[in-house]
């Protein structure tokens, strides 16, 4: 792909201003890890919000949904699309939980809700296992999309894609250790703006091409089965499912029905985790975390997905020759054919501001998880400090581990080819996980063994699933939810609850809802005040994922000229909203 003098001067402006971004905000990181770590607990709702679409927008993405759009038509976005239910259980349920918790980390919460040794334990246990080992696996996840992007457009070896990624990596992380959070968030920001509209220009462009001839002459030329919102139900009957061109029906189940809260991956922990609650827990106060994870839901699932899979509907036409493995490649293809001058580098710079915009808060934080999770707690840190400025010394620590995180990360993306089975491996190897996450806000039995069985026994029955009765996916994901479901449930039947000084330390600072009668009586409370509140969340939940959904196939049908069915999304649409709103107004927010 040939680069003139207007694209390398757009793709050195971009890079120029994400430094002086650093830069400006370096001062707002350096006073202490609140500050380096969550803005100082200052963030708007909507610069939160942008952050996490930002951040989930990686340089992956839109390859992504180009293969699972070429290979199963639009229905194989139900990948993703299902995590819009557990979403939604965050934004009203948990955004406010992790908010009041007063935690700087996902993982501090383990200690305030647990006691004793197995707290401290599985607490260290995971700021290694998620914040190093899990972080550089989605770094090198996203490195090799990267490399691969790079390959299709300057064509250069495999050991100088390492060295190209090796210095975006080093920019990233330059500005993430010297400007915090503040800093990640506000260059999120560009970088959304700047991914997002090369995204929807290149789909103008395809569309508009001869090839293709617009939409009308797009809906043609694609075939029929890929032009399906939803799984063709009637060829994925039990006998039929392999030779359905679109997802089968119990894969379909699987998303809709287990996965958003059974399991755990990164990025999308049921009950909230991550960098999302990180972002949460950055935000000024209750309203403005509620707010920005709401409109993170909305923007992730309507605003995001309809360019990319346009391009993905046209690369069946523009390149029908492609193998399974590199149908995700017609994105680049479509950039590198249909682009004139100018708007390649502009599509380049699309990419790195995905590419680095996830990064950047990987690295953030993973330090976080390092810093606050392992290395503040031990004795020989404390010691040290004892006669200094910890704020400060925990910020250099920061940093540094902001570096290490680099090298580790790089250090694997030379060690693979490919990790598409890893994931896979994560998902399942975390199913079961998710319903101890969830209900460890919401029901005071939960206990710290209840965690530490579900975050270890799913490996058990991964193994037993995949290797002893051989099953495959979806099949082989219902078993291990189902086993480790079963496994945690009898682990904390036969397992002490926690001690009641815990839980009522945890129930004051953070006032949950559900399940916590015998604490309320411990603490003369009302036993049952809150359930109340309990229903209007669940309608502000179920209206919710209603509207979201309104919005997401409204907006393809319009792009479609669908228009009875666009009239039908738009009612439901303008009635969930209705609903959401005024149950919205109805829940209790403390600050």
């Amino acid at each position: 792909m040939q680069f003139n003098i207007i694209d390398w001067v757009i793709i050195s402006l971009y890079l120029v201003i994400s430094l002086l971004i650093g830069l400006w905000y370096k001062k707002r990181s350096e006073s202490n890890i609140t500050d380096f770590f969550l803005s100082g607990r200052n963030l708007p709702w909507y610069v939160a919000g942008i952050s996490m679409v930002a951040t989930t927008f990686a340089a992956d993405t839109p390859l992504a949904v180009t293969e699972l759009v070429a290979k199963n038509g639009i229905s194989g976005n139900w990948l993703w699309w299902n995590m819009l239910i557990g979403g939604m259980l965050t934004v009203f349920f948990f955004a406010r939980l992790w908010r009041r918790a007063n935690v700087l980390t996902e993982l501090e919460l383990i200690e305030v809700r647990y006691g004793g040794k197995g707290a401290s334990f599985l607490r260290s246990f995971k700021s290694i296992y998620l914040g190093l080992f899990m972080n550089s696996i989605v770094i090198a996840w996203v490195n090799l999309a990267m490399m691969s992007i790079i390959s299709v457009f300057f064509g250069i070896s495999k050991e100088y894609l390492i060295l190209t990624i090796a210095g975006l990596m080093f920019i990233t992380m330059i500005y993430s250790a010297m400007s915090g959070l503040w800093g990640v968030a506000i260059t999120d920001i560009v970088q959304f703006i700047i991914a997002i509209s090369g995204c929807i220009v290149l789909a103008i462009f395809v569309l508009n091409s001869d090839k293709i001839g617009g939409i009308d002459g797009l809906k043609e030329k694609v075939p029929n089965w890929s032009m399906n919102f939803f799984p063709n139900i009637r060829n994925n009957s039990i006998g039929n499912i392999a030779s359905s061109l679109t997802i089968s029906i119990w894969t379909f189940v699987a998303f809709i029905g287990v996965q958003w809260w059974a399991s755990w991956y990164p990025g999308a922990e049921p009950g909230g985790g991550g960098y999302i609650s990180q972002r949460m827990m950055s935000c000024k106060d209750e309203k403005h975390s509620i707010y920005a994870t709401l409109f993170f839901q909305i923007a992730h699932y309507c605003l995001r997905p309809w360019p990319w899979i346009i391009v993905g509907l046209a690369s069946l036409v523009l390149y029908p020759d492609l193998s399974d493995t590199d149908k995700k490649l017609g994105f680049i293809f479509a950039m590198r054919d249909y682009l004139p001058a100018g708007l390649k580098g502009l599509l380049f710079v699309a990419f790195l501001a995905a590419y680095m915009s996830t990064i950047s808060t990987q690295m953030n934080w993973g330090a976080s998880v390092l810093v606050n999770d392992f290395i503040k707690r031990f004795k020989f840190f404390n010691k040290e400090n004892q006669e200094s400025n910890q704020d400060k010394r925990l910020v250099k620590y920061a940093r540094f581990s902001t570096l290490f995180i680099m090298v580790v990360s790089l250090f694997i993306t030379t060690q693979i080819e490919t990790i598409s089975g890893v994931w896979s491996f994560v998902i399942e190897c975390g199913a079961g996980l998710g319903s101890v996450l969830i209900l460890r806000w919401f029901w005071w039995r939960i206990n710290i063994w209840s965690e530490i069985t579900a975050t270890i026994f799913p490996f058990f029955a991964y193994y037993f699933s995949k290797y002893i009765i051989k099953a495959d996916y979806p099949f082989s994901f219902f078993i291990t939810v189902g086993l480790t479901t079963v496994a945690w449930i009898l682990v904390t039947i036969l397992t002490k609850p926690e001690s009641k000084d815990t839980l009522k330390k945890f129930y004051l600072l953070v006032m949950p809802y559900g399940n916590w009668k015998p604490i309320q009586k411990e603490l003369s409370l009302e036993q049952d005040s809150n359930y109340g509140q309990v229903f209007k969340l669940i309608v502000c939940w179920l209206s919710s994922i209603i509207f979201v959904y309104s919005i997401l196939f409204l907006t393809g049908k319009l792009i479609f000229k669908e228009w009875n069915e666009a009239l039908m999304y738009f009612i439901i649409t303008i009635l969930s909203g209705i609903v959401m709103k005024i149950f919205i107004d109805k829940t209790k927010i403390l600050n």
